[in-house]
């Protein structure tokens, strides 16, 4: 009895089937396109605010030029373009790699024209 039971349920779950599948796949629409960690973008937006204002309007073309930015280098891309400027910014004899070499100058062009991208764009 209990078999034919679950056989007759079965027409009633299908809407509900067919909702949560829905769901699920409007929520993996929506997801974020990159797929840059939280702490990293907001690493980006801090640091430019602290160089173009403490303002809402900073904010925005802030949020906005890291939106631009990760759609044009992917994370791994941009963490590697971002350690060689950091290390870079060092000084002593040390720092010439991170200054000179062809992997640390490609890294910089990488992540100046990702930026001036974003300039254009958002400010």
């Amino acid at each position: 009895m209990n078999r034919h039971a679950a056989l007759l349920a079965l027409p009633m779950l299908a809407p509900a089937l067919l909702v949560t599948s829905l769901a699920s796949a409007r929520a993996d629409s929506i997801a974020p396109v990159n797929d840059y960690p939280t702490v990293a973008v907001v690493d980006y937006v801090l640091g430019c605010m602290r160089a173009n204002g403490q303002t809402r309007q900073a904010l925005e073309a802030c949020s906005c030029s890291i939106d631009v930015v990760a759609s044009i280098l992917p994370y791994a891309s941009y963490e590697k373009d971002a350690t060689f400027k950091s290390l870079s910014l060092m000084t002593g004899e040390r720092a010439s790699l991170f200054k000179e070499s062809t992997p640390a100058k490609a890294a910089a062009l990488e992540l100046k024209r990702a930026q001036a991208e974003a300039d254009v764009r958002c400010f």
